[in-house]
């Protein structure tokens, strides 16, 4: 397998949560191989990608509400604190859930399952637009 394109995606600012980008990715990579992998990274540490449901909206309601019990902000015990109350917190989100996602290429377009979607979960309240580098091997 080689790289046969890699291309830097800047998304636009989203608010805190889960956001499905899908769309962004397919739409920033003009030819497709007939069959190959994307390799998707984010360029930061306070943010994540997750490949996961994308039919019912409610699911991402849930993993706000999940995250959050799991990594609260303002917790005494964070020493990283100069940035903000939800600086570290996203920091640790951002460790459970990955900076990178792969996904099978056919026929000339992504192979996700029917209730799959590629998503950036933005851990900060107020982030600027994230970078990602699309990777394509064929």
């Amino acid at each position: 397998m080689q790289v046969i394109r890699q291309t830097n995606l800047q998304l636009p600012a989203f608010k805190r949560g889960f956001h499905l980008i899908t769309p962004f990715i397919e739409a920033a990579i003009p030819e497709w191989p007939d069959r190959g992998l994307l390799h998707v990274f984010i360029l930061h540490t306070s943010a994540g990608l997750t490949i996961n449901e994308n039919a019912d909206p409610s699911v991402l309601h849930d993993y706000e509400h999940v995250f959050n019990r799991l990594v609260p902000e303002n917790d005494p015990g964070y020493t990283h604190t100069d940035e903000g109350p939800d600086d570290m917190p996203a920091h640790i989100k951002a460790t459970l859930v990955g900076s990178s996602v792969s996904c099978p290429i056919a026929d000339r377009g992504l192979l996700l399952g029917t209730w799959q979607g590629i998503y950036l979960c933005e851990f900060r309240n107020r982030a600027a637009g994230r970078k990602l580098v699309l990777s394509v091997w064929s």
